[in-house]
């Protein structure tokens, strides 16, 4: 594994971003062959006004490592206006140690965690994006996906700009950069007005702090408050971590000026035709201690599973979850039914990236070694195993098998949430539209190729009337009404069949 950067970022003429990798690009690639789940592109953390910034950015980051597992990066701003960056690939602790954290100085800081989609997990892609232009240190970090990435970075790699990423962030660099508005204010708020798709941003100038998001909302982003100084962060369990008090979500189209103490909302972005904040997050992303739009993450979840429970009920004789994201699902399964709640299958905690290569035949060794089934749970009985989504099938496969291996009588599946068709092109890594099961096989389908008694899934209109007081949602993964233009599709810069992510 490469060691993370540490610099001080030189100063060049054009806005380009800090060197970022010490090996090359083989090196930074780590197999995730562990999980067929779908997966959050990043989390993003900001502070200012609070003294030792970089550290509560690290605690901020470790509370949103869920979001993020291939790098994690910190930006910090001392007195001067000076940046410090410290980024790599790998876990927030794997990333920073106490000495990197001690020259990390100043009341301002920025930090990322990362899954590749846009640009793949080469160290260059890491972020933040620290670069030095004419108004001072600039640092930036994105949650979401550009739809018009591509077009945007054709054109300005015409007019003559040098790109260091692969990363669809720093399109939005040059287009600050190349503003020619008089102020870092009115040069922000030209380059986002440029920008089509999903993101929440935070973005420092100096000591100052930005926050927007895009004018329909996909990706969460909270404000708090400690002290005398403001937070920012993609949700909420960042602000628990460090005692910070929650205000409120920022708004879709909102763009927010942070210094010191002090706050100010700045001209807001065009409006959409309605806000479509992903109801993916509240399915499987977010935390469940998380509060995002107003709503209880576990809250959520636990009515996914009721509705559940009243669309396809099932005599058994105990219900238990896919742990972890799915226990508060199978809670509310157990609620409405009835039918006993138990710790049927166990998941290892332990088990991270790794350069392990199974045998192709044994088909079932990512699941083998992350979760097992309590035999004394599962022995003689009838089960109901809850999962909240079901992507390309493979775990849930191999997890069928072990349970009918522990001596489970019947097993009845059951995902809250609607099957998953359609591939995402606002920030999730999704897979290609051909490897999602419930886009290329029928329910029962599905059933027979999982081995289980009985499949149900979680209606659409089921899943947004559990959350329609937090709504509307955008449900384009399950639906396929993309409510923001495919820029890039429609011009035939990506495929609608194997999007791009963040």
């Amino acid at each position: 594994m490469p060691d993370p950067v540490k610099s001080s970022i030189p100063p060049v003429n054009l806005p380009t971003v800090s060197p970022a990798s010490t090996g090359g690009e083989a090196q930074d690639i780590l197999t995730s062959s562990l999980d067929a789940l779908p997966r959050e592109e990043c989390g993003v953390f900001a502070v200012t006004g609070i003294e030792r910034a970089a550290e509560l950015a690290f605690l901020g980051l470790y509370a949103l490592q869920h979001r993020g597992q291939e790098s994690a990066g910190i930006c910090a701003v001392n007195g001067d206006g000076t940046a410090r960056l410290r980024k790599g690939i790998g876990l927030v602790a794997d990333v920073f140690s106490s000495e990197d954290l001690n020259e990390l100085h100043g009341d301002t800081a920025v930090g990322h965690v990362r899954y590749s989609t846009t640009g793949g997990s080469r160290s260059q892609n890491a972020q933040p994006i620290v670069v030095r232009y004419s108004r001072g240190d600039l640092s930036i970090a994105h949650n979401g996906n550009l739809t018009n990435g591509q077009e945007l970075r054709n054109r300005l790699v015409e007019e003559g700009a040098l790109f260091q990423t692969t990363s669809d962030s720093e399109v939005i660099v040059h287009l600050i950069a190349r503003s020619r508005h008089d102020t870092v204010e009115a040069q922000i708020d030209d380059a986002l007005t440029h920008l089509e798709g999903a993101f929440s941003l935070v973005i420092s100038v100096g000591r100052t702090l930005f926050a927007a998001v895009d004018s329909r909302g996909f990706r969460p982003l909270v404000l708090g408050r400690r002290g005398d100084g403001y937070v920012v962060a993609s949700e909420t369990c960042a602000l628990d971590i460090i005692d910070a008090e929650f205000i409120r979500d920022i708004r879709p189209g909102e763009v927010l000026k942070l210094e010191g103490n002090t706050m100010e909302e700045l001209r807001s972005l065009p409006p959409a035709p309605r806000a479509a904040p992903c109801v993916f997050e509240l399915v499987y992303f977010a935390r469940p201690d998380s509060r995002i739009w107003g709503a209880s993450v576990d809250r959520a979840r636990r009515a996914f599973g009721r509705q559940l429970a009243r669309e396809h009920p099932v005599d058994a004789d105990c219900v238990f979850a896919v742990p972890d994201s799915a226990n508060s699902s199978a809670l509310g399964y157990a609620e409405e039914s009835g039918i006993s709640y138990e710790l049927g299958l166990l998941r290892n905690h332990y088990v991270g990236r790794t350069f392990i290569k199974p045998s192709q035949a044994d088909r079932d060794f990512g699941a083998r070694i992350k979760y097992n089934p309590v035999r004394e749970v599962v022995e003689g009985r009838r089960v109901i195993v809850v999962d909240d989504s079901l992507v390309r099938g493979t775990t849930s496969t191999s997890l069928v098998k072990f349970l009918r291996q522990a001596g489970a009588k019947e097993v009845h599946f059951r995902i809250a949430s609607p099957p998953v068709r359609f591939p995402c092109f606002y920030g999730i890594d999704m897979p290609s539209r051909e490897e999602l099961v419930g886009s290329s096989h029928s329910v029962p389908e599905i059933a027979e190729m999982l081995g289980v008694d009985s499949m149900g899934y979680l209606s659409l209109e089921g899943m947004l009337e559990a959350v329609e007081e937090h709504g509307p949602f955008c449900d384009a993964c399950f639906s396929g009404d993309y409510s923001a233009p495919l820029v890039d599709v429609e011009r035939g810069l990506a495929s609608i069949d194997n999007p791009p992510g963040c």
